[in-house]
């Protein structure tokens, strides 16, 4: 196997307008900030999504962590969430003392298990937070009305969910809080970079406040008011017009990309179809209400030995593939800060299973021939029909 000719996992993927943005950016002399490109995405956001207010964040862990503070979590708060997620999801409301509540997820999308989310809530519950894993939407109509009965907040981690939607309403738009993730892991990207959208307008203000250091500085530069102060706890969550001029360049051509990606998806699906589900599992079980982005593509093998063997005879071949998340209830932090609510029978099982295959913007035709058929042979020589 020679190096160059690796198929590598993921290539953040350019449209050509990124630097002239960031050009122009310089050009124009506002680079801290909340200038012409932030305002840019900003809308964009506002108008694709259809949330109240947008404010670009440097991370996704960024918006998570304001989130927490909106809600305003103090210490021993309880928030119901999945295992199977990035560490982010947890550690923003651990940071305000607050203590996360696993659940199990769903086998055939992965998500939240929306059935064993009441019997986890308990008085000392605030929120419930889902996860939109591979950009295919949690079941939100049942995950609302949970949230309501309860008096709970609800808050979306749609770091994969970008122009996805869930029965014709895009990701981001149900909950009173959602966070958006720029990556370059993800379909729509910054480099670094997120966002927090804002449903529930309660929240608005004190969220510019937040972001800007605890300032009412928003206010000033809109002049409303003639000098701004110190209101309240905040942090530095304002990305530079770098980023965002960087983003905007995506943004703009969000509706392509995405359907770009989603070619090079339905491309590997079609390959798969024929397979014996006794020899392999693929992702594939979208809900028919529900519009994906082709985030990831992911297969389930017979258990972690096999997935391991799977991984590296994959590299062998020319092809990076990838496990996923170790589920954060049998991490060292999630034993000492959370506690389970569920059985953790699915998360455990699948996590030790599933390996993600190359889906990125840029890579051709012949490449994703190359991983399937790489895969198939593999499976002809592990189960020989």
């Amino acid at each position: 196997m020679q190096s160059h000719s690796m198929i590598p996992f993921n290539k953040p993927y350019l449209t050509g307008n990124e630097l002239d943005y960031i050009a122009e950016a310089a050009n124009l002399g506002q680079l801290a900030g909340d200038g012409l490109f932030t305002e840019k995405c900003r809308k964009w956001l506002q108008n694709n999504i259809g949330c109240d207010e947008a404010l670009l964040t440097p991370s996704c862990t960024a918006a998570l962590e304001m989130a927490a503070l909106l809600i305003d979590t103090q210490q021993g708060d309880e928030i119901i969430m999945p295992s199977y997620t990035f560490v982010s999801t947890a550690n923003a409301f651990v940071l305000q003392g607050g203590v996360p509540v696993f659940i199990d997820v769903k086998k055939n999308t992965l998500n939240i298990d929306e059935s064993l989310i009441e019997a986890a809530i308990t008085p000392k519950t605030k929120a419930i937070v889902v996860v939109h894993y591979a950009g295919l939407a949690c079941e939100m109509d049942q995950i609302v009305k949970i949230a309501r009965k309860h008096n709970l907040y609800l808050i979306e981690d749609a770091a994969q969910g970008i122009m996805s939607k869930y029965k014709g309403s895009p990701l981001g738009s149900f909950g009173d809080l959602a966070c958006l993730s720029f990556h370059e892991t993800k379909n729509i990207v910054s480099g670094e970079g997120g966002a927090l959208l804002i449903n529930n307008s309660k929240f608005t203000e004190r969220a510019e406040i937040i972001r800007q250091k605890g300032t009412d500085r928003t206010k000033y530069f809109r002049g409303q008011v003639d000098k701004y102060s110190w209101q309240e706890a905040g942090s530095s969550f304002l990305p530079g017009e770098i980023i965002a001029a960087f983003l905007w360049a995506q943004l703009e051509q969000a509706e392509s990309i995405s359907s770009k990606r989603l070619a090079i998806w339905e491309f590997y699906t079609r390959f798969f179809t024929d397979i014996d589900s006794h020899r392999i599992s693929f992702a594939g079980d979208a809900p028919l209400d529900c519009k994906i982005n082709g985030h990831i593509f992911y297969a389930l093998l017979d258990d972690m030995t096999a997935r391991d063997h799977f991984i590296n005879k994959m590299r062998d071949k020319g092809v990076h593939c990838t496990f996923h998340y170790v589920p954060l209830h049998n991490s060292e932090a999630g034993k000492k800060f959370g506690r389970i609510g569920s059985s953790m029978e699915v998360t455990e099982n699948i996590s030790e299973r599933l390996v993600r295959l190359p889906v990125w913007l840029g890579v051709n035709k012949e490449q994703v021939t190359k991983s399937a058929l790489s895969v198939i042979s593999l499976l002809e020589q592990q189960h020989p029909s």
